[in-house]
């Protein structure tokens, strides 16, 4: 039997008192809705139907960035109005396969694991409706489970229509639930709204099955934590801190060491070499590799990058879209913008700035300078305060610098230009495309010192 899967995303999110839908919300950088799809498709289904409502334009354009695999999947059902889950629901089953067997997720709970949602589909068997329940110490706010005296359950009541009791039950309703197609066709027209929210809710499903002895299981999750939904900004930074304490214990059965697991933010994927360390306050997004024996500093954020073995990042350090080779020292404070090559051995200092350059090996670029739009070969010495001035208000212009180059401190290289192998330029001098040299010229320009005695220095007027 084919999987399809539903996903409520129609939900306004009113405690989260924001303009932006509820499910575009983000943890770990990336959209819950997003998460819950990614999700989706480790399942292979044959379909996703996403139920959309509430600025329903909005969610939709974050579908339409997804990869296309995924938004081939994906049907997309409009709720007009926000009648309750049930009638969500059902505002996606035309859509469905009449053999199908569907599982309904939900767009604000972006932690669920796949491999537990593969476990609940395998248990279907020959059940008509199969739900997943958790225990939890604090069972506000969800539904509980009833269960009669032989242990099977009764119905699922929520939270606003349960008696103190019933809200004393620790076994909830994760509102996860597997069920045919055809289950669902005969049954979902039948729930009423006769509740205290007038809505048509999907947990009233289990009791209309039991009552016409349908087989009705359940399924209790061994982990609610990360069943955990989101409707309010305090639940989202919660959500948010245990996918990063997730995300760090991976990493630490994986041998890398953590100066603090509870200090550390994965927003994409991290690929970690041996005897690596990696200090507190560090954010990594996008797609990156360390090599082995790579020290991250506090405070670093790496985007889409690859760092060497062997290589020291720095406190403060920011790399964008760049490769680190190997034995590299970058930092305190040195920023990578995107488009870098930095080969073996090369040091970038603090407060130096590279973009769209490549360095050579062995070259060092100990602080305070910019290199942008540069070709710079091997054993080079940037002295502080060195300036590649590549723009000139409308166009970008390319330096290159040669091997075994001495460039002096407060230097600037007015590109496009070019300063040969084994050149020296002199601390302060400015070198323009009509300066020329030979290899291993030195090249300096300096004004003559005018001393001024006696000189009378300006005051302000009163």
């Amino acid at each position: 039997m084919n999987l399809e899967i539903i996903i409520l995303a129609a939900g306004k999110g009113k405690r989260m008192h924001s303009s932006l839908p509820k499910v575009l919300h983000k943890v770990a950088d990336k959209p819950m809705l997003q998460h819950v799809i990614d999700t989706a498709c480790l399942l292979s289904p044959k379909a996703i139907h996403i139920v959309v409502g509430h600025q329903s334009d909005r969610v939709l354009e974050m579908i339409n960035t997804l990869p296309l695999a995924q938004r081939e999947l994906i049907h997309i059902a409009i709720q007009k109005e926000q009648l309750g889950t049930g009638h969500a629901v059902a505002c996606a089953m035309p859509n469905v396969d009449k053999d199908s067997c569907v599982l309904v997720l939900y767009g604000d709970t972006p932690l669920t694991p796949a491999s537990l949602l593969s476990k609940f589909y395998a248990s279907l068997s020959d059940h008509d409706l199969l739900i997943m329940s958790a225990y939890t110490d604090n069972p506000f706010g969800y539904g509980r489970i009833i269960r009669g005296d032989d242990n099977k359950l009764v119905k699922i009541t929520e939270e606003k229509d349960a008696n103190n009791q019933e809200k004393q039950i620790k076994e909830v309703n994760t509102g996860i639930i597997l069920a045919k197609s055809s289950t669902l066709d005969a049954y979902l027209p039948r729930i009423k709204n006769s509740n205290t929210q007038g809505e048509y809710y999907l947990t009233d499903l289990p009791e209309l099955l039991i009552n016409e002895h349908q087989k009705v299981g359940v399924m209790i999750a061994p982990d609610f934590e990360m069943l955990l939904g989101v409707n309010s900004k305090t639940q989202l930074s919660v959500v948010e801190r245990l996918y990063q304490r997730r995300k760090a214990q991976e990493l630490l059965e994986l041998g890398v060491t953590l100066a603090d697991p509870e200090r550390f933010d994965l927003r994409g994927q991290l690929e970690c070499g041996q005897d690596v360390f990696i200090d507190i306050n560090c954010i990594f997004s996008g797609t990156v590799k360390l090599g082995n024996n790579v020290i991250i500093g506090p405070g670093c954020l790496l985007k889409d990058c690859e760092i060497g073995d062997n290589s020291v990042i720095s406190a403060y350090t920011v790399i964008e879209e760049s490769l680190v080779k190997k034995a590299n020292t970058l930092g305190p404070f040195a920023r990578l913008r995107p488009g870098n090559i930095l080969e073996d051995n090369v040091h970038v200092g603090n407060f130096v700035e590279c973009k769209k350059a490549h360095l050579g090996q062995d070259t060092k670029a100990g602080h305070l300078s910019y290199l942008g739009d540069a070709e710079i070969g091997k054993n080079v010495n940037i002295g502080a305060g060195t300036i590649t001035c590549n723009y000139d208000g409308a166009n970008k212009f390319k330096t290159t610098i040669g091997d075994d180059v001495f460039i002096g401190s407060d230097t600037q290289l007015v590109a496009p230009v070019t300063v040969k192998n084994g050149v020296t330029v002199g601390a302060g001098t400015t070198v323009t495309k009509r300066i020329s040299s030979n290899e291993g010229a030195l090249i300096i320009t300096r004004a003559e010192a005018t001393v001024i005695d006696n000189y009378p220095r300006p005051h302000k007027q009163h």
